[in-house]
Formats: structure tokens, sequence, C-alpha cells
């Protein structure tokens, strides 16, 4: 650190998951298992969606993006935090927090934005479906998947930016497990005012905009459903987007959960606690609940599993 007549800081440290030393290796172990997972089932559905021909879809295009976004996010946090349960010291350098950060942005607001895009695909899938290839087109998906991650790259600059505009002086410990812009911002020693506002506008507008979409199309989704008149037909529509109504109702649960509890109840430890949850947790889960709900990804995987050196063009 360099003396002026502030104390500034350039390393901060990370109180992790527990500050308890006899729970870093069996957290260790836990997490490891977890993130070992994450990269083995979001790689099998990057590869599945890649290389089998029947799953050349725009569902399963924005899947594999999907699980793109998934591995992305794990990795920012998962490598760094299991590093830090096996030293005693568990510091991050200013600018490598600054990038954690900017990395996390990145994929957290481009998942909650393709959640949306899957959704819209769904809507489109079932309630129209003779325009689904004309509203839903390979020139389309490129583009909503270019726009989703360039809003995510954006948000990231934005909002980290504006985080690390402020001062950091003395104070560097931060509570929690990752470098995230609350518990950063707690440790300011200058005013925070546009930041937070920055960050809240951020939050808000993303969420409720996501959120929006998604129940919008679900409710139409629903609407369509109870019209078709044989139970075939309805169970073979709800199976088509089931998994994704699963994956998103545990997903924005648990933003919800964070972000709606009382200040009376409200501390950081619960934030943590959210956190595990929707960085590593639902990142692992997603492939299983894209699997094991699909047809289609199941025999793939049989197909891949039978005959591995079977390709065809991706999407």
């Amino acid at each position: 650190m360099t003396t002026g007549n502030f104390t500034r800081v350039t390393e901060f440290i990370l109180t992790g998951v527990s500050d308890r030393p006899e729970l870093q290796i069996p957290l260790f172990l836990v997490f490891l298992v977890i993130y070992g997972l994450t990269v083995t089932g979001n790689l099998g559905i990057i590869t599945l969606t890649s290389v089998d021909s029947r799953l050349q879809t725009p569902m399963y295009f924005f899947l594999r993006h999907l699980a793109i976004i998934n591995l992305g996010n794990s990795t920012v946090i998962a490598p760094k935090m299991l590093i830090n349960f096996l030293l005693k010291k568990k510091t991050t350098s200013y600018y490598e927090c600054a990038t954690q950060l900017g990395g996390f942005l990145l994929f957290i607001v481009s998942e909650i934005i393709m959640l949306a895009v899957m959704a819209y695909d769904r809507y489109v899938a079932i309630c129209n479906p003779l325009l689904y290839m004309v509203v839903v087109s390979r020139k389309i998906c490129l583009l909503l998947v270019s726009l989703t991650y360039l809003y995510g790259f954006s948000t990231a600059v934005v909002v980290s930016s504006c985080v690390f505009s402020v001062s950091y002086c003395s104070s560097n410990v931060i509570n929690h497990f990752y470098c995230d812009n609350v518990p950063l911002l707690a440790l300011s020693c200058s005013d925070t005012y546009l930041p937070q506002t920055v960050v809240f506008i951020s939050a808000a507008t993303n969420l409720f905009s996501s959120m929006i979409t998604v129940l919008v199309s679900y409710f139409n989704i629903v609407l369509s459903i109870l019209r078709i008149r044989s139970s075939e037909g309805r169970k073979k529509a709800f199976s088509t987007c089931g998994s994704h109504m699963m994956a998103v109702t545990v997903f924005y649960g648990t933003l919800l959960f964070m972000y709606l509890q009382p200040k009376t109840k409200h501390s950081l430890d619960t934030d943590k606690m959210a956190s595990v949850f929707y960085t590593l947790v639902i990142p692992m889960l997603n492939p299983l609940i894209y699997s094991l709900r699909n047809k289609d990804v199941k025999v793939a995987l049989k197909k891949f599993m039978a005959n591995p050196g079977s390709s065809s063009k991706p999407m």
C-alpha cells in the first residue's frame, strides 16, 4: 500500500464462505465437486448441441449459449474461491478484484437476458408454430445472442467502472467470497451515491424487464396449451418448455429471495449464501435440468457415447 493523505488500498482480503479454519478443507472438497460437475455438465451440453443433428434448432442454440454463460460465470468465481480455501490470507489485488467483478457482471447479466430470450423462443414455438422458423431464423438467433453478450459486456463496463471510481482507503476486508459491488461499496471512504444508484437502476431494470418478458411469454404459452384439446398434445407442448420453466423458477426465485427481504433481516451474510446458489449451484443444476427432463438431449447423449466421432454442422 502507498502512503499519502489516505492509505490507498492496493489489495483486498476476502472473508470467504466461512472464516472457521476447520471448515476450509471440507468446503474446498464440496465446492471442488460442484465446480467439477458444472464444467462437465455444461461442456457436455455445449458439445451435444454442437455435434448432434437433432439438436440444431433455435431452442438448443440458445441452450448452448446458456451453458457457455453458466460455465463462464462459475469459472470467474470458483477457481479463486478454491485457492483461497487453502490459503490463510485470502487476498486479491485491486485490479484482479475489478476484473473479477467485471467478469461476474458480464455473465450474470447475460444469463438474465438469455433466460428471457429462451422464454420468447418457447412462446413463438408454441403460440405461433407456423411462423417459428421465420420469426426465430438463424440470423435472428445470432442477433439475439450477440445483443445479449454486448449488453452484458456494456453493463459490466459501466457498473464496474462506477464501483471502482470511488476511493478505497484503509479498510480492505470484503465480507464475501468474491468481489461483488455491494460489499465493495460498503468499504468506500468516499461518497457512493452515484455508484449505488447505478448499481440499483441496472439491477432493477435488468431483473424487471427480463421477468416481465418471461411472465408474459409463459402466460401466453399456458393459454395456448389450455386451448389444445388432446391431453397428448398438451403434454407434448408442456414438455418443450418444462425444463426452461424449472430453470427460470430456480434462478429468479434465488434473486427475488435476496432482493425482496425486509431491510431488518437483510445482511451481507444472507447475500453471500444466495450468491453461492446463483453463481455456483445453479450453473451445476442447469445441465441436469435440461438433460434429465429432455428426451432429445438424453437420446443425443446415448448416441454420442456410442459413437463419439459422429458430428454434424452446428447451427
